[in-house]
């Protein structure tokens, strides 16, 4: 039949072409010129995202088209839509050869003088036509793709033949019922909906295979003139029910596809449209607050190159493509970390407050939750007038749809502890906490060269602390301890070994080495610090993030997807130590109100940055490592002093990651952390050198010799000679590499000797041996005679200053 039908419409093109006074030679050449057929290329499909459920079931997330189109196979269509169509559209389908020779000479007589190509288009050649449109539609340059999109809709005769000629040879290649198929699936049926089950699914809320005859007909009337005859306008439903009852059902009844009690009944039955809106859009998943977490994982299809050689074309095939992309993301902890959040945070306060809250599965990089205290919404008019909504994503970096990030205080100290245990020092050390002025230059930094001048810091809350062990310093986060302990360290090295645990700033510039971003000056974005503290859980290996852990293409076949890259950030005996410090931060130092006592142990560490208008807590078990930030978007509103729903500001991150681990460590649970090395929390026990007497030159020598630092705590008042060492701090023993502090004697004090029971002369020749002026002296009693001392203030051993203060010697006569 198809070779019969090229011949005839072959034999039939010269004397129309003549008729319409198109140059038949150039025509004719065009047409025997085609290929034999066109191949339909793989029909765009709207791309579904899922989440896993409790029972490890998949839940939808969100869908993201261009066409909302489910291809469906041939059993999945119930017989009135292909019956419909056919008796509509093309009543002798399975009888002709592409091309119905009858209508096609009829047409072609009727409408030559007009020049037009209307009419007699069969199945096969409207399926020609829409490959032709769907080919146009799928090019990226949009020149390109609205030429060929001209090209493929045009009226002219020259569109028609090729339309004959193309169907002729694709019926030589394909099957009736695969033609058909096609032609159902590929069909638009107004809007953005392509495909007769999404249509079924969108229009009357069923699949195509549960259609109605009175259904069926209505959305094979919506195929002649897709967006007039859509059911979901109000105003086109009379014109849809007209065309379904006089042409459609009536050339069903014509075509015996339907028998005359099915067709009054069908008649009798009003076009009643149920329209169920698809899932579009991240929008969508703000259903179980995964709204920014979806609007992640479609940065990472951007980004990543696994998805195609540049942006545009990763984003048309994630939009197209028809992928079922299966996330990481836990239902069960989502809404756990929700309703922490909505618990503790509004959406909207009285300056621009946000917060967030991520959990990264140590070990395998796997993001299980991510939420914050908005709505997410990417319609610049929903979040241009509700202050609830947001399109940036607080917990992700600028490139995947967040903001450029937070100034993270000192959850970034970690990093120096790192590099204070990989270059041998340990938690036993000793470091001066007081607050001081440093001079920069003594800040080595051997990939700048270091800076020069002063940097005054104070703790946070004006502590001053003295000489603390790394491990009180770490529990108390003590800055000035933490600035003196990266002053005998490399700045470059810090940097490096932060970088090892994934950090980077939000914005994409290098992380900063300055002495200031010891203490978390650098802006990282939530998702990065819970990785890192991942990678501590982790025994020091670090994992990057991953929120994808299949995709399925529209057929079925698994795609690669982006891996986690796992890499040593530090040795297993460096991060086991320090957790050990880490432990006590939220077991007795500056986190024990995020402490959820539920048996499970956890590590973690506080930050808060200049002004307190970024506040955090960043803590893991061995199975969930999670970062909770609660600060400002804009602006440098104090959160300590800030009251949010009723609780202190500097008190939320706290109660957020308290009342989400509970639940968290209640369906992961959790284990004891490995063992801390030995050596590197206690340090090799060195004996202080007695330093009383010496010099300060002297002392510095013997302390350097021994193998600890010096370091000078100025003159005190002191009985020892002027000049001269009165004491250090610690004494004893100290680990190795630690801090001692000497105190140098001003030489104004002197030691009370023992009067009692001296005659008053004798007490007076006693107290100036000792040095102490005699003018100091005062007597309480008889000063002569046979009087007896029988006690003195200060009393015997005490100091007293020379010269000023009186010594006061209680006599009774004997």
């Amino acid at each position: 039949m198809s070779a019969i039908a090229g011949i005839l419409v072959t034999a039939m093109v010269t004397p129309a072409l003549a008729v319409t006074g198109i140059a038949a030679n150039n025509s004719i050449g065009m047409f025997e010129n085609l290929p034999s057929y066109i191949k339909p290329d793989a029909l765009a499909e709207k791309t579904n995202i899922y989440a896993t459920q409790s029972d490890g079931s998949p839940i939808l997330l969100a869908s993201v088209f261009e066409q909302n189109r489910e291809e469906v196979g041939w059993d999945q269509i119930n017989q009135f839509v292909k019956d419909a169509v056919i008796a509509t559209e093309d009543p002798r389908f399975y009888s002709h050869g592409g091309v119905d020779i009858a209508s096609t000479l009829r047409a072609a007589a009727g409408n030559a003088l007009e020049t037009s190509a209307s009419g007699a288009s069969t199945i096969s050649m409207q399926y020609v036509r829409n490959i032709q449109v769907q080919k146009a539609e799928s090019i990226q340059d949009e020149a390109q793709r609205d030429a060929a999109y001209e090209e493929a809709t045009k009226t002219s005769i020259d569109r028609k033949l090729k339309e004959i000629k193309l169907a002729i040879g694709l019926e030589k290649e394909y099957s009736k019922d695969d033609i058909l198929l096609g032609y159902l699936n590929i069909a638009p049926f107004g809007g953005r909906v392509y495909g007769i089950q999404s249509a079924a699914q969108y229009y009357f809320g069923v699949n195509a295979s549960d259609l109605t005859l009175a259904q069926a007909a209505s959305l094979i009337a919506t195929v002649n003139e897709p967006n007039g005859l859509r059911i979901d306008d109000p105003d086109n439903i009379a014109d849809n029910q007209a065309r379904r009852d006089k042409d459609v059902l009536a050339s069903m009844l014509k075509e015996h596809k339907i028998t005359q009690a099915q067709y009054d009944e069908a008649i009798a039955t009003p076009v009643t449209p149920n329209i169920v809106q698809p899932s579009t859009g991240c929008q969508t998943a703000n259903a179980i607050a995964a709204g920014f977490f979806c609007d992640y994982v479609t940065h990472i299809v951007k980004n990543d190159e696994a998805f195609g050689p540049d942006e545009d074309t990763r984003w048309n095939n994630f939009k197209t493509g028809g992928y079922q992309i299966y996330t990481s993301l836990d239902v069960d902890l989502q809404n756990a970390a929700m309703a922490a959040m909505n618990a503790n945070v509004p959406k909207v306060a009285d300056f621009d407050l946000g917060s967030s809250l991520v959990t990264v599965q140590p070990g395998t990089g796997r993001v299980l939750a991510m939420v914050q205290n908005k709505d997410f919404s990417d319609d610049p008019e929903v979040t241009a007038t509700n202050l609830g909504a947001s399109a940036i994503n607080y917990s992700t970096d600028y490139t995947y749809g967040g903001s450029t990030g937070f100034q993270v205080g000192s959850t970034y100290k970690i990093f120096t502890l790192a590099e204070w245990l990989k270059t041998g020092h340990s938690l036993g050390d000793i470091v001066n906490g007081s607050p001081g002025t440093l001079n920069l230059a003594q800040f080595k930094d051997s990939c700048t060269g270091g800076n020069g001048g002063t940097y005054s810091v104070k703790n946070d809350g004006g502590s001053n602390p003295g000489n603390v062990t790394v491990l009180n310093a770490t529990a108390n986060s003590v800055n000035l301890a933490y600035l003196r302990m990266a002053q005998k360290l490399d700045q470059c090295e810090i940097r490096k070994t932060a970088e090892a645990f994934g950090v980077h700033r939000a914005d994409g510039n290098p992380l900063g080495e300055n002495p200031a971003d010891v203490l978390g000056t650098n802006e990282i974005a939530p998702l990065t610090m819970a990785a890192a503290f991942a990678a501590v859980a982790n025994e020091g290996t670090y994992c990057s993030p991953i929120a994808i852990d299949k995709i399925l293409d529209a057929e079925g076949n698994e795609l690669p997807v982006p891996t986690s890259t796992c890499s040593q950030a530090v040795a297993p005996n460096i991060a086991a130590t320090m957790i050990t410090a880490l432990e006590a931060v939220i077991n007795s130092g500056t986190a024990t109100a995020s402490n959820p006592r539920d048996g499970i142990p956890h590590f973690g560490k506080t930050g808060t940055t200049d002004s307190e208008k970024d506040t955090w807590f960043v803590g893991a078990s061995t199975e969930l490592a999670t970062a909770v930030w609660v600060g400002n978007v804009v602006g440098t509103v104090s959160i300590r002093n800030t009251s949010i729903d009723g609780q202190s500001g500097g008190n939320v991150r706290h109660s957020i990651w308290k009342q989400f681990m509970t639940d968290a460590d209640g369906k992961y649970g959790g284990t004891e952390f490995p063992t801390a090395d030995n050596t590197l929390v206690n340090g090799v026990q060195v004996q202080i050198p007695n330093l009383t007497g010496m010099s300060i030159d002297a002392a510095r020598a013997a302390l350097t010799a021994a193998g600890f630092d010096f370091d000078d705590g100025g003159v005190v008042d002191s009985t020892a000679k002027a000049g001269t060492v009165d004491s250090s701090s610690p004494s004893g023993t100290a680990t190795k590499g630690s801090t001692v502090t000497v105190y140098t004697s001003n030489g104004e004090l002197r030691t009370v000797p023992n009067l009692v029971g001296l005659s008053p002369d004798a007490a007076k020749s006693a107290v100036a041996a000792a040095g102490i002026d005699p003018s100091q002296v005062v007597f309480n009693g008889p000063s002569s005679g046979n009087a007896k001392v029988t006690g003195s203030s200060p009393s015997s051993g005490e100091p007293i200053r020379f010269g000023t203060d009186k010594l006061r010697i209680t006599t009774k006569a004997g």
